[in-house]
């Protein structure tokens, strides 16, 4: 299962950032990871972007 970490964890092996996304865990080891809080799934989707309207025209 592919995890994003919402945390920061460090094993001895190997150190994850928030936002970082990894397939280390087995899947019981991440469901308890997802349960505590510390990852969600990670999904495959595109982000959403923020997109800004343009300003009405003016005129007089």
């Amino acid at each position: 299962m592919k995890l994003k970490m919402l945390v920061s964890m460090s094993g001895a092996d190997f150190t994850l950032r928030p936002g970082e996304e990894t397939e280390r865990f087995a899947s019981k080891e991440a469901q308890r990871l997802i349960d505590a809080g510390f990852a969600v799934p990670a999904t495959e989707d595109k982000p959403e972007r923020a997109v800004k309207k343009p300003a009405p025209e003016k005129r007089g």
